[in-house]
């Protein structure tokens, strides 16, 4: 899909920024342009988008001032009727006032692409239309694979027990050296009928059973093994895991990562456990107590998707993680967004002040990376700089890498 495919709306209430919104999305490609004077006019040309129509609209530009309706009463319509439309925000309220507006928008679950303040630059416009076709992009192949034959919690046992399962591994580089530090352990399933299979297609029957740790005993088994592999290649480099708190809260779990590790002669330090921020808020003084054995142990210890929870300063504070993962909804686009790029200086600044390693995840662009490398971030990891890959292809991988550094 490019911008020449897309239905653009300008909902403004003064003439000529609607005009020239309209005139600035022709010179950026777009042929199919309408225009609302009104919120209720904006509302009604969103019919489309909300019931399938020849003229549905693909994206709107939203002027907070708009009249009869203002804007942030059109979003909460939209979100009402579950509108498909991309939206960008605009108007000549301060960064304060818009980036309000765009947490507004997103916490009903409106597709909001960013806010910009008018006059609207032509770039910041292309950057944000840019971003809505990458996503667009990325919708298309989660489609692909919901389309897949549903799987049951009996078929992933026994690809689980046949050594169907292996981790796919996506390097971390350290953003002040481009060096490769630590790889993020991905589980994959190599389906006799189906192919490669990730783990949207076969973690739900595990979640529901509340045997997700059959998959992750798998991952770290293969992972820890892997690691050795690397390590002697000469490629020292550390390991990432992802685990559900139930695999870890289990009476038997550091004894069999002991035995684990010595099998495989790997030291502690060269692991890492992700779990998400959601777990480790726990106020459970036993799975604190757990928590803080592994890093006594020498382990390291990662909240994963930070910035989605409700995490406070005190409950942050008292867990012993050794790095800080920044979700990606703060950190793709952040460079083109001053709402996004205010929460992702907050968010490292933090892990700085707790003296921990912080890893911006979702890194799709250069701009992404060149950004980062500015605030100080201490890893990065994402498409931009490679998607998971199988163990035998990430020497040639580095190898390729290393060039650049």
């Amino acid at each position: 899909m490019d911008v020449g495919q897309l239905h653009f709306l300008v909902a403004d209430g003064d003439p000529v920024q609607r005009q020239s919104l309209a005139a600035m999305l022709v010179r950026l490609g777009v042929g199919s342009i309408s225009e609302a004077a009104s919120g209720h006019a904006a509302l009604r040309s969103f019919d489309g988008a909300i019931a399938p129509a020849p003229a549905a609209i693909d994206l709107g530009l939203i002027d907070l001032a708009l009249p009869g309706m203002d804007g942030l009463e059109l979003i909460r319509h939209l979100a009402r009727a579950k509108c498909r439309a991309g939206i960008i925000i605009v108007g000549a309220q301060g960064r304060d006032v818009l980036f309000s507006a765009e947490s507004i928008a997103r916490a009903h679950g409106v597709d909001v692409l960013g806010a910009i303040a008018t006059p609207v630059a032509q770039q910041s416009l292309a950057a944000l239309i840019a971003l809505h076709l990458a996503r667009q992009e990325g919708l298309a192949e989660v489609a692909a694979r919901t389309a897949r034959p549903e799987l049951t919690f009996e078929e992933i046992g026994q690809g689980l027990q046949a050594g169907q399962f292996e981790p796919f591994f996506q390097p971390m580089i350290e953003l002040e050296t481009g060096h490769v530090k630590v790889l993020e352990t991905f589980a994959r399933w190599h389906h006799p009928q189906h192919g490669m299979l990730d783990p949207v297609d076969f973690m739900a029957p595990l979640r529901q059973r509340g045997r997700v740790d059959f998959l992750d005993w798998s991952m770290i088994e293969a992972s820890v093994a892997g690691c050795r592999a690397l390590h002697d290649q000469d490629i020292p480099i550390s390991i990432s895991i992802n685990l559900a708190p139930h695999t870890l809260v289990q009476a038997s779990f550091i004894t069999q990562m002991r035995a684990c590790l010595a099998q495989h002669r790997i030291r502690p330090d060269y692991i890492t456990f992700e779990l998400p921020e959601s777990a480790v808020l726990s106020t459970d003084l036993l799975f604190l107590e757990r928590l803080l054995r592994l890093r006594m142990q020498g382990f390291g210890l990662a909240i994963d998707d930070y910035g989605t929870g409700c995490t406070n300063l005190q409950a942050l504070a008292r867990i012993p993680f050794s790095e800080l993962k920044i979700d990606r909804s703060f950190v793709d686009g952040a460079s083109k967004s001053p709402a996004l790029a205010t929460v992702l200086r907050g968010c490292l600044g933090l892990a700085r002040s707790l003296d921990r390693r912080s890893v911006a995840v979702g890194v799709e662009t250069e701009a992404d990376w060149d950004f980062l490398q500015g605030m100080g971030c201490t890893y990065a990891q994402g498409y931009y700089i490679a998607k998971p890959m199988a163990l035998l292809d990430f020497p040639a991988w580095l190898k390729d890498w290393r060039q650049f550094f």
